[in-house]
């Protein structure tokens, strides 16, 4: 029984219908015997206008396409070749089919009768195509999709060319096979029938599309005598594969077809192996399908998936410039440039509008450009340098309305843009530049420059599809261009922002010599929150600071001169170390809690570290204490390099509440103090202790001058990116001579104040200070005055001789004097008023048993006395 199933207006069914004959008739289809033309092959190239190209991929590259198959009948109805692929989809063999009827494997209920109506439908309307169920060998249905072509042979002779496709199969992999995804789509395909000698038997219409090669001019002969050379021959070997092993071979090579001479296009061929009643081999059936268009499409979503890996992998705005180029060529362009407004560079706003100043376009800086030529002769600029664009052409249209320009044949003939330019018009000659393209590179309303894409050695000419892929290739790079201008604005900003509150000189005083090194991270890192200090206090003392805050950019740089400025707060009240460390706490804490209740703006800053060291010439101590902060080096006149064994403290911020430690040490004259960020001591590869190691050992020349020891501490890390800012601060300790200072232990009692008046002038006549006599015995007076008042106990007094003459006097009460304007009717009140107008700076800090009240004057300039009775 038949089962009938529509088909157009066609009634199929799947039935058994024999035919007498189970010969092969195909290969002796009418013909004469096939003429020697091998003396006449020049003549028919000349004419073709076809050339073949190399082949892409592996030469002899075969593939199994199960889903696909093919198979051959004449004009009665009868299978004349069977493939392998057909046995694989249906399940008859070459033996079972060769010779039937077609209605074997297409049965018809109606019998020969409507097989050669149908035939007949297929000649009027060139071939047939449709989507119907066929029964296998072993009784299972499935979903093909069949396509009919027709061969026309010589003496115009006629077979038709079976195309059959499981659709119930369709998968992505399935769907890169061309021939196969052309079956699916009615895509034109170029068939050829070659017999065991690769002479042509059968075409059809379409393959003279694809090369050129007229059907006379095909028929009875190879492929070497259609189109002599190596390309040929290549094509032949494939074919020759295909008939020794009978399994379908896939090959894709490139033509210049006639439709359309300027552009090559790709094509992909698959050999199918057609075979008679036995099995043997007849023939090759070579299908072609023109890819250049898939292929086309394929390599722009490939440039475009390359786009979001290959640009913006760095944040430098001339480097994701350059990487847009080279991602340009040669798959879009043979030559490339990006151009950027000059500011985007500096990390500038970019143009919102175009405007020409002076009647020229404002600057370019040339970001990036790429040629498949070695050296790049195309471009008159280099990279980075400035560009400039002539007022009238087509890139000052682009910048002023944001529309892209198009131009496939460069013109540069009598009143055209480049004519007004002619050393423009001679690069274009000289490097036969003929097909340009300029694409504005935008980003929300803004313009950051130009892409210009040109081609020189490609012959065909750029199209709407060409433009369309560069300026999606623009869109995409855009937001890397501005993400990187963002930060490089941002990071600029930061690090004048450091610059700015880090220190411009460094004043050891008579305590120390110093000298610094900060080398800000990397691009990649941004700038951090280092900072490092070198503060005169009272005595000739001073302190030494450095901080790290912890995170990069600008809420880092703030934070550290937020805390920078703390430091020096602190120190002016001259706190020791552990007492200031832990105020510096208290106050960063607050500063978190500050940002954190501020609605627009997430807190970047979760903590920073800090050494705070106080060294006191006088004595040729040193009290330091720290916050998480990594150790000092002290580094003796001999050398020898020790990290004192500091209490770490926790960091500040952090919360923990535990106190801050301070440790007192005594240094020898000309010890080298290093303090310095975990940046200089942190790598990658190595841990921290080779870091200080690699430190110390750098340091262990201390008779070098301090500059040559920040250079060679430095040097240790060339050739690795650092991760994080570097900061390094060394101070070389001095003395004072006791010459240089005169100290007193004076009585409780109102006789003191005479003698100490007395004291300090004798000591001043020594010194050669008599100039400041009167001023320095007035403070004296005072101060003392206020010591024998306010506190019980001995009082100190002493003098030092420095780089200014500073002036102390201890008592046992350890609060802090206080200035206070007196009024006209006050009988007191006006000490330390009369002490600030006398010196240069006064102040007073808490010492073991009490207190130091200390003023200061300049050694070359004394107060006037009229000063001094206007202040009475």
């Amino acid at each position: 029984m038949a089962t009938a199933l529509d088909v157009g207006d066609l009634k199929v069914a799947s039935g058994d219908f024999s035919t007498p004959s189970r010969s092969a008739p195909w290969l002796h289809a009418p013909h004469t015997p096939f003429p020697d033309l091998r003396e006449d092959n020049s003549s028919m190239t000349s004419t073709s206008g076809v050339t073949l190209v190399n082949q892409i991929g592996n030469q002899l590259n075969t593939r199994e396409i199960s889903e696909s198959a093919v198979a051959m009948f004449d004009e009665r109805g009868t299978v004349v070749a069977w493939t392998q692929a057909a046995e694989r989809l249906v399940g008859y063999s070459a033996g079972d089919v060769v010779g039937r009827s077609v209605a074997l494997v297409l049965p018809f209920s109606e019998g020969t009768s409507t097989i050669s109506a149908f035939i007949e439908r297929c000649r009027a309307q060139n071939g047939w195509w449709g989507v119907m169920p066929v029964r296998r060998r072993e009784g299972r249905m499935i979903d093909i999709n069949l396509r009919i072509s027709m061969l026309w042979g010589q003496d115009g002779t006629v077979r038709w060319l079976l195309s059959v496709t499981d659709i119930g199969t369709v998968s992505g992999d399935a769907m890169n096979g061309s021939v196969r995804e052309a079956l699916l789509t009615r895509a034109p395909i170029g068939i050829v029938v070659r017999d065991p000698q690769l002479h042509c038997l059968w075409v059809n219409d379409t393959m003279e599309s694809h090369d050129g090669i007229s059907r006379d001019r095909r028929l009875g002969r190879r492929l070497t005598d259609s189109l002599p050379g190596s390309e040929s021959e290549a094509l032949e070997a494939v074919t020759r594969q295909a008939l020794a092993s009978g399994a379908t071979a896939v090959q894709e090579y490139r033509l210049w077809p006639p439709g359309d001479p300027r552009r090559e296009h790709a094509f992909s061929a698959s050999f199918f192996c057609l075979q008679d009643a036995d099995g043997k081999a007849l023939g090759v059936c070579t299908m072609s399908v023109d890819v250049t268009e898939s292929r086309r499409a394929r390599e722009r979503l490939a440039i475009l998936s390359q786009a979001s890996t290959r640009i913006g992998s760095t944040l430098d705005v001339m480097q994701t410039g350059q990487e847009l180029a080279d991602l340009a060529v040669p798959v879009l362009a043979d030559y490339a440039v990006v151009d950027l407004a000059e500011s985007i560079p500096c990390g500038e706003e970019p143009l919102t509008r175009f405007d020409t100043i002076g009647g020229r376009p404002p600057a370019f800086r040339r970001a990036g450009v790429a040629s498949i030529h070695p050296g790049i002769p195309e471009s008159p600029w280099a990279r980075t340098e400035k560009v400039s664009f002539p007022p009238a052409s087509p890139f000052t249209s682009v910048l002023r309305t944001g529309r892209s320009h198009l131009e496939p044949v460069l013109d540069t003939s009598p009143g055209t843009w480049l004519a007004r330019d002619p050393a423009r018009a001679n690069t274009i000659h000289e490097n036969g530049m003929h097909s340009l393209m300029i694409v504005p590179i935008r980003v929300r309303h803004f313009v950051l420059g130009v892409a210009v894409f040109i081609r020189t050695e490609d012959p065909v000419p750029f199209r709407e599809d060409d433009l369309l892929l560069a300026e999606e290739l623009v869109t995409r790079a855009a937001p890397s261009l501005d993400n990187a201008r963002q930060y490089t604005r941002q990071h600029t900003t930061a690090l004048a922002l450091q610059r700015n509150l880090l220190p411009h000189r460094l004043k050891g005083g008579a305590a120390v010599e110093a000298a610094s090194r900060y080398l800000p991270a990397d691009m990649d890192a941004g700038v951090g929150g280092d900072w490092f200090d070198v503060i005169p206090l009272s005595g000739a003392r001073v302190a030494l600071v450095v901080g790290d805050v912890v995170g990069h950019g600008i809420n880092a740089a703030a934070t550290m001169g937020r805390l920078r400025t703390a430091v020096r707060t602190l120190a002016d009240i001259d706190l020791p170390p552990d007492e200031l460390l832990t105020r510096l706490d208290d106050t960063f804490q607050r500063l978190a809690e500050d940002d954190a209740d501020a609605l627009d703006e997430t807190p970047a800053v979760v903590g920073a570290t800090c050494l705070y060291a106080v060294y006191d010439p006088a004595t040729r101590r040193c009290t330091m204490a720290r916050a998480g902060h990594p150790p000092p080096a002290i580094i003796d006149p001999q050398g020898q390099v020790t990290f004192p064994d500091l209490p770490s403290g926790s960091p500040l911020g952090i919360g923990l509440g535990v106190p801050f430690e301070a440790v007192e040490l005594e240094l020898p004259e000309g010890s080298l103090l290093a303090l310095y960020t975990d940046g200089l001591i942190e790598t990658r590869d190595d841990d921290i202790d080779v870091g200080m190691q690699r430190l110390g050992t750098a340091l262990t020349q201390p008779a070098r001058s301090l500059e040559d020891l920040c250079t060679r501490a430095t040097e240790t890390l060339q050739g690795q990116a650092p991760s994080d800012d570097i900061t390094l601060l060394l101070a070389r300790t001095r003395s004072l001579s006791p010459t240089q200072v005169a100290s007193w232990t004076l009585p409780h009692d109102h006789t003191t104040v005479h003698n100490a008046r007395h004291m300090a002038a004798r000591q001043l006549t020594e010194w050669g200070l008599e100039s400041l006599q009167d001023p320095t015995q007035l403070i004296v007076s005072e101060l003392v005055t206020n010591a024998i008042l306010h506190s019980t106990g001995p009082i100190g007094l002493r003098l030092i001789h420095h780089q200014v003459l500073t002036c102390e006097v201890f008592d046992t009460n350890a609060n802090s004097p206080r200035q206070r304007r007196a009024s006209t009717i006050d009988e007191n009140g006006r000490g330390l008023f009369l002490v600030a107008q006398l010196s240069r700076r006064w102040g007073s800090r808490t010492v073991s048993g009490g207190k130091v009240i200390w003023a200061e004057q300049d050694l070359n300039s004394a107060p006037s006395h009229a000063r001094a009775g206007a202040a009475a």
